[in-house]
């Protein structure tokens, strides 16, 4: 019906009234009148002015009066009996909402509108507080008391307006298990995913898709403009921040340089050098005062001294050294990409750029750290450069100056990349590795076995250290510490961008400019791929007819797949093997609260929230 006002009158009414009023715009009392007989006829209803209809509540349906401004529709009018008070609606059309008046009456002939004294301007003031009033308590009831259905029965929840975002912003701190819950739920493991500001893209944990777009329609998934330009501040555009001829350029001298002998001789050498001058060392200090440790920010620091080393041959000594200048860097760099990553967690999309713009908040910590980074990168990149015609070390750098004439700020970012994958693959990967490990004694029991056969075989005492070739006889090893990146990959998703409209393998549309994000995290966890025991830490599926099995690096991304795939991943496989075995074969690592898994904290790579506690007890070992 097309009216505003509802006030509810009380009306002592004759019986011979029939209850129909008109009342003009000004809402004064001597323009309402009232049809008062029943012998009335229509003609002199019409002289009144239209738009005021006093209908009485209860009785007969026997007479009714058409109500001009209800556009044709009926109101039903009772004839009151006797002269008893009867309840009457007055209905009131104009500018105002839902206000509700009580007006007593006692005779017939008093005017009842002399008891109402609003304006037109007062109504209109009404109506607008109302009208704010009613939309806010829509807004609350839907959003925050309602539970709206979703579009679709399975993937995530779309809201009017906002998308995904509400139930983004409730799970946005358990991320990676909130999106495998929903993606594990979907018919094919993928899901479309929308946020404010035109964010929209496909989340997949199918391994068709992800072959789809790593390796079949490899052109159409470049990194794109939106993840480029989050990282750019950070990453430059190094190997992992860049598209096309830029990234070819890298791509192909990195290709060559790491497969070269040298280089894995290079890698192997620094890793055992530093494990035994450096890491053993501290396991010894900690056993013997009985010191609780902090393993991932040791074995972080660690793996930045090493892959400093492998990057431009310069030792920040963050680990059992002075560090004074390389802690300070290693800092800045570990706090560079946890706020660059931060950057992909915003509610709106764009707020960053706000907040960079006015150098506040989180941007002004960003831009401070990675000027701490550039700084220290800059001073060793400019001395290489100077005296590249005298030596050439067998470091990256050296490797990328004597290929070309790279700008020094062009060197800073393939270094700066490289560092990253580097330093927080390895470090993540064991820091998992041996909190899975801790409340698995069968799991050690088994590696322990294993290397002692290798030691036994290629005559070794404990304590010695490994070749290339024994470690490769470490079957068992690796496939517990490839079960632990299945678990936990070191980047538990990696996000490319649709160049044009494409359709995937399973079905989903993929329009230009969404982002499609492969879920290594979620794949890890699905029964579609690993079967009913796929949240299990069990190596022996990685164990086929007595050797290491390659699975495919479509269902098992860790390392991505595709032209894209890393350049690193034996390297990384040394480093850590090497890493493992000479810890495991002499301490002992007793997890605190090991029954409690640790919390995630999204960086550019999957590291634990506050760390990971641990003792350290030394093995007897026979002489």
């Amino acid at each position: 019906m097309d009216y505003n006002l509802l006030l509810g009158v009380h009306y002592r009414a004759p019986q011979h009234l029939r209850s129909l009023m008109s009342y003009n715009r000004s809402l004064r009392a001597d323009g309402l009148g009232i049809v008062a007989e029943e012998e009335s006829m229509e003609d002199e209803i019409s002289n009144y002015p239209q738009g005021l209809v006093l209908v009485p509540r209860g009785g007969g349906d026997n007479s009714s009066v058409v109500g001009p401004h209800i556009r044709g529709s009926q109101l039903r009018a009772a004839s009151a009996t006797g002269d008893e008070e009867v309840n009457v609606d007055l209905l009131l059309p104009g500018t105002a909402s839902a206000i509700l008046l009580h007006i007593h009456t006692l005779k017939t002939t008093t005017p009842f509108m002399s008891f109402i004294s609003l304006s037109q301007m007062e109504l209109s003031s009404i109506q607008n507080l109302l009208f704010i009033f009613l939309i806010s308590l829509y807004i609350f009831h839907f959003f925050l008391i309602r539970k709206p259905k979703p579009t679709q029965t399975t993937g995530f929840k779309f809201y009017p307006f906002v998308g995904t975002l509400p139930d983004f912003i409730q799970n946005r701190h358990r991320f990676l298990d909130w999106s495998t819950e929903v993606l594990s739920l979907c018919p094919t493991n993928t899901a479309v995913f929308r946020r404010p500001g035109k964010v929209h893209g496909v989340i997949t944990a199918n391994p068709l898709n992800v072959e789809h777009i790593l390796k079949t329609n490899f052109d159409n998934y470049p990194k794109g403009i939106r993840f480029i330009t989050l990282l750019q501040d950070f990453l430059g555009q190094g190997i992992f921040n860049s598209d096309a001829h830029l990234w070819k350029v890298q791509r192909k001298t990195a290709s060559y340089e790491f497969n070269t002998k040298s280089l894995r001789n290079f890698v192997l050498e620094n890793v055992t050098v530093e494990t035994q001058t450096r890491l053993v060392p501290i396991f010894q200090k900690s056993a013997k005062t009985n010191r609780v440790l902090d393993l991932q920010d040791v074995l972080e620091r660690f793996a930045f001294d090493n892959i400093c080393k492998l990057a431009f041959n310069v030792d920040p000594g963050c680990l059992g050294g002075d560090g004074t200048a390389g802690g300070e860097f290693m800092t800045a760099f570990e706090e560079a990409a946890t706020l660059s990553s931060g950057r992909f967690m915003y509610a709106l999309p764009n707020l960053y750029k706000i907040k960079k713009f006015f150098n506040m908040g989180s941007e002004k910590k960003l831009m401070d750290s990675i000027g701490v980074v550039h700084e220290f990168a800059d001073k060793i990149i400019k001395s290489r450069m100077e005296e590249r015609a005298e030596k050439r070390d067998e470091d990256l750098l050296s490797r990328f100056i004597g290929t070309d004439d790279n700008s020094a700020e062009f060197l800073r970012d393939i270094v700066i990349s490289f560092i990253l994958a580097g330093r927080d693959t390895t470090s993540s990967a064991l820091t998992w590795f041996f909190w899975l490990l801790s409340s698995r004694l069968e799991i050690q029991k088994k590696i322990l076995q294993e290397l002692e056969t290798v030691r036994t075989r290629n005559a070794k005492r404990t304590g010695e250290t490994y070749s290339f070739d024994e470690l490769r006889e470490m079957g068992y090893l690796h496939a517990a510490i490839s079960e632990a990146m299945r678990l936990y990959p070191p980047v538990p998703v990696d996000t490319k961008a649709c160049k044009d409209d494409d359709v995937l393998p399973d079905g989903t549309i993929v329009k230009k400019d969404w982002f499609v994000t492969y879920h290594t995290y979620a794949m890890g966890r699905m029964e579609s791929i690993w079967g009913s025991d796929c949240r299990e830490f069990k190596p022996e599926r990685w164990i086929e007819n007595g050797t290491v099995k390659q699975e495919s690096p479509f269902r098992y991304p860790v390392f991505h797949a595709g032209p894209r795939m890393c350049l690193g991943k034996e390297l990384a496989y040394i480093q850590m093997k090497s890493i493992a075995a000479s810890v495991m074969e002499r301490f002992e690592i007793d997890v605190l609260n090991k029954d409690k898994c640790p919390e995630h904290l999204l960086s550019l790579t999957l590291r634990m929230k506050g760390g990971l506690p641990v003792k350290v007890k030394e093995r007897y070992v026979e002489a």
